[in-house]
């Protein structure tokens, strides 16, 4: 499956539209722990591996580094195995142990409260991370990479005709390290990662 999402920052009435009449599917806390080696070369492909939950998860950028597209488009991977093959590590190992052998190590740690909603076939996440950072996301799964393009577009209109407006809103990663690690932040806006918004 490939995950098709866009980002919004949420002015005030926004939320209260964008939840009206949807199915509220549940409240978690979730700890995400950003794996990287010090070169940030997970990170400048627009790949990212995170711990949530004491589960490792790769989320692999569907497009170029300095695309500028309109919703990210990831292809998630959950199985240790597979990423570990992902990343040319031994999969034969516990996943944590090929990760540090290979310099693999935490630059991050976050933890978001996620209230989840369903409404009009889109899936949609309101976070507050503990940084103090809220984001709205909505997003679309799809089998293949044919039906990114429709997916994009459609959560675009979808967002317009709630009154969100489609301009940059960072990922919450992109925003801890905008506010806490310049150095790592300005590694990832020269190689084309991040734009300055």
């Amino acid at each position: 499956m490939i995950e098709v999402e866009k980002k919004f920052s949420l002015k005030e009435g926004n939320e209260e539209k964008l939840i009206a009449n949807a199915e509220f599917l549940g409240e978690k806390e979730m700890t995400d722990v950003y794996y990287d080696d010090f070169q940030y070369s997970l990170a400048k492909k627009d790949t990212w591996l995170r711990l949530r939950d004491g589960r490792f998860e790769l989320k692999v950028s569907m497009h170029e580094v300095g695309e500028k597209p309109v919703t990210h488009q990831y292809r998630e991977i959950e199985d240790d195995a597979l990423v570990a093959t992902h990343l040319k590590l031994d999969p034969t190992i516990p996943l944590v142990d090929a990760l540090h052998e290979a310099g693999y190590v935490p630059f991050c740690r976050l933890v978001t409260t996620r209230r989840k909603y369903k409404k009009d076939g889109f899936s949609i996440d309101i976070d507050s991370v503990d940084f103090g950072y809220q984001a709205a996301e909505v997003e679309l799964m799809v089998e293949d990479a044919s039906q990114m393009n429709d997916a994009s577009d459609r959560i675009v209109a979808y967002a317009r005709s709630l009154g969100l407006t489609g301009g940059k809103t960072n990922g919450k990663v992109k925003e801890y390290l905008r506010r806490n690690d310049q150095i790592h932040f300005q590694m990832l806006v020269d190689a084309g990662v991040f734009s300055v918004s």
